[in-house]
């Protein structure tokens, strides 16, 4: 008799205790690979008088062995299906933060020219000749350009001057003492600090009142 898809699940499951002997001589209606109701285990000949019947396995324990290969795969589903979510919530956080400081390091490099170019604006007008001053004023304009785009890029200058010092914005790179002013303060920075969005690309490096 040809093994229905059950039948093979279920002998997966069970381990057979009693197995009738059953070959094709049999005529006691024992099916092979069901389990047994005899006694005792016989060998069917053209007749099995010794067999009380064989039959195949209750209903209640199919159910119950299906049922807990069901919770089985749903349990697998579930667990598979929250490391896949959170794979993908990761994956997408991880994109938008490279999409978001994808101009970080043009930034940086900018940050070095326009310290430049504050520097050389901050010369007195006064002493030089005409031809070094309109220069300066071009320097200036270039700076205000440069300053504009910044603002649309929401580069942002780190504000420490006078304040607390703050080791998260900034370095103390020299030290003074000024009783005048409060401990720990800022007396001067040296080089300014600036903030990308709401990342900090560069710290301020500064001189602190100890």
């Amino acid at each position: 008799m040809k093994k229905t898809k059950k039948e093979k699940i279920i002998k997966e499951e069970i381990k057979e205790e009693n197995t009738c002997n059953y070959n094709d001589n049999c005529d006691c209606g024992c099916e092979e690979g069901l389990e047994c109701t005899c006694e005792q285990e016989t060998t069917c000949g053209s007749s099995c008088d010794s067999c009380s019947g064989c039959s195949g396995i209750d209903s209640d324990t199919i159910v119950s062995i299906l049922t807990a290969k069901t919770e089985e795969l749903e349990e697998k589903y579930i667990r598979l299906q929250a490391e896949y979510l959170n794979f993908k919530t990761r994956t997408q956080s991880e994109i938008s933060k490279m999409l978001m400081y994808e101009g970080e390091d043009f930034v940086k490099e900018i940050l070095i020219i326009k310290d430049n170019l504050e520097r050389a604006v901050m010369m007195d007008d006064n002493d030089l000749s005409d031809e070094v001053s309109k220069f300066l004023s071009g320097f200036k304009m270039i700076l205000g350009n440069l300053n504009s785009i910044f603002d649309k890029m929401e580069v942002r200058e780190v504000e420490v001057l006078g304040l607390e010092f703050d080791p998260h914005v900034a370095e103390a790179v020299l030290t003074e003492h000024d009783e005048n002013k409060p401990e720990n303060v800022v007396l001067e920075v040296l080089t300014k600090g600036y903030k990308y969005k709401d990342k900090l690309i560069r710290p301020a490096m500064v001189k602190v009142n100890k």
